[in-house]
């Protein structure tokens, strides 16, 4: 946030609103009465921005449905598509440090907008910059408050959908936090709803929102240290597991005290478990009608249990406006997607919503875990079943995008039209989705979709004595000077898996990434 044209302020809030209103009415007979959701989480400035949303919208002639308090991001694709409205509006900066803030945009078809809407309504905005009205929502006739019949509703399909069966029998003592964000009153409502509130310590000390997120570094659970305060809470009342959601509640994470040392679990293995339980529930799998969906830069243990038991499995591009829109595509086939996830901790139950939901998979893990005991326990047995799976995420800080286009430059430069080796393995398998090259493809153009624009090369490499091959990806941040390494290696067993994974990135980094403008994230940086 800050002033100019490229922060985020009041001004900015107000152009973007008005290129999308003006974006819809000439797109949607019925914009103006099927309207804009909008809603807003406890970051500074969200309510206030929300506020000149809303007017920006009613200034526009369009109805707006309204929420009237701080809301977890997940309920705007859930009212858009319940009430029918045509886009809605989060205002959100998610896990983001304390000065940033965001607008995030939904489709009336309850997904993340996608190409080529979101160019469209960019054009839109530059020619919608003169601001129509400074006032509020409140000085328009067109606002209509959501917020109870909204949360009634959402709780009433995850009541459906996860806790059909009725609360368990052994649910565990679980410590939680919100991370100082909005998750709390969502996940005290939705474990009442089911019958598990009595299972729940909260962090008190990371329980109410607050802006400045003042115990954590960055408010994201996945950052070292972020889980600490929840830790030591657990240690005092002796409990074994906690449950996390980020500030505005869409994304979900898990720590488990194992032999006294707390596990906590990737992005990749809690997707992994959640997949599995999904998969317990369907009484037939078939391949052809049954899908789960995942990104091509999240493991690929999903694809290695689908193959055993029966059902698809289906990669997309980073990012849920990928998932939720594949899913719909999938539905108008007549098939059956039943979860999808991506290793940044993120997981949507599709009859939910069709975004990320924290809330909604934090229940449905309480439920699984109820089931099966040990979280950690369940995912040794899933290895020792599928596979061993060892992934190592890591990033390189990038002076600007000039380096970054050099070093991916310079890799492309080591062969023709792809390197045929990293140190002693060989590259099977070489996708450039920048340049539109699969070297595994009939005609070797990508299945995926290329974009020219960013920077993202997947590659695979042959197995090993000890390993059964390594894949890796390699792609350059686009919000931040960062290009990020999603490295994957399945090995015969826990060590030959984490050895052969270590070995590829100290390979990468020697190899590819010798710059002296690159700086390796802090926890690998000894390798």
């Amino acid at each position: 946030m800050g002033a100019g044209p490229s922060r985020l302020n009041s001004l900015t809030i107000i152009q973007a609103s008005q290129g999308l209103a003006e974006y819809l009415l000439l797109r949607e007979p019925n914009a103006a009465t099927a309207g804009v959701v909008i809603g807003h989480d406890a970051r500074h400035n969200s309510a206030k921005f929300a506020e000149l949303a809303g007017a920006a919208f009613g200034a526009k002639g369009i109805k707006v449905w309204w929420y009237e308090q701080i809301v977890h991001t997940p309920l705007i694709p859930f009212a858009v598509v319940q009430l029918g409205a045509v886009a809605g509006v989060m205002i959100t900066a998610s896990h983001n440090p304390a000065q940033d803030n965001g607008y995030k945009v939904y489709g009336s078809n309850g997904c993340q907008i996608n190409s080529p809407a979101d160019v469209e309504i960019a054009a839109s905005i530059l020619g919608n910059l003169e601001p129509m009205s400074w006032g509020t929502i409140d000085m328009h006739p067109s606002k209509q408050p959501i917020l109870s019949p909204m949360k009634a509703k959402y709780f009433h399909a995850v009541n459906e959908i996860v806790g059909f069966e009725g609360a368990p029998d052994d649910v565990p003592k679980f410590v939680y936090t919100p991370m100082h964000g909005v998750g709390l009153e969502f996940m005290q409502e939705a474990l009442t709803t089911i019958g598990m509130i009595d299972s729940m310590t909260i962090v008190s000390e990371q329980a109410c929102p607050d802006p400045d997120f003042p115990t954590v570094t960055f408010p994201n659970p996945e950052e070292k240290g972020a889980l600490d305060i929840a830790m030591a809470t657990a240690n005092r009342d002796n409990i074994c597991l906690i449950l996390a959601n980020d500030p505005d509640a869409d994304r979900f994470a898990v720590a488990e005290r194992v032999a006294g040392k707390w596990h906590q679990f990737t992005g990749d293995q809690i997707g992994v478990l959640l997949a599995y339980y999904c998969f317990q529930r369907l009484q037939v799998a078939e391949e052809d009608e049954d899908f789960m969906l995942t990104t091509a830069v999240s493991s690929q243990m999903l694809s290695c249990i689908a193959a055993e038991e029966g059902f698809s499995v289906l990669e997309t591009l980073t990012g849920f406006k990928w998932l939720g829109n594949r899913t719909l595509e999938l539905r108008r086939e007549n098939k059956r997607v039943h979860f999808a996830y991506e290793e940044a901790l993120g997981y949507m139950l599709p009859d939910i919503v069709l975004d990320k939901d924290g809330i909604a998979a934090a229940i449905t893990f309480l439920h699984a875990v109820s089931s099966w005991g040990s979280p950690h326990a369940m995912l040794q047995q899933l290895y020792q079943r599928y596979g061993y799976f060892e992934t190592l995420n890591t990033y390189w800080r990038s002076a600007d995008a000039s380096v970054t286009q050099q070093v991916f430059d310079r890799i492309r430069n080591l062969g023709s039209p792809a390197p045929k080796s990293l140190g002693h393995r060989l590259v099977l398998r070489w996708r450039d989705l920048t340049a539109g090259y699969d070297s595994a493809t009939e005609n070797h153009v990508p299945e995926l979709p290329v974009s020219p624009d960013s920077q993202m090369i997947t590659c695979w490499l042959n197995e090993t004595s000890s390993d059964q091959g390594v894949r890796f990806t390699i792609r350059a941040s686009g919000t931040e000077p960062k290009i990020k390494i999603y490295l994957e290696c399945r090995g015969n067993d826990a060590d030959s898996a984490r050895r052969g994974a270590t070995q590829v990135l100290k390979l990468v980094t020697r190899e590819w990434f010798d710059h002296p403008k690159l700086v390796m994230e802090d926890k690998y940086s000894d390798l």
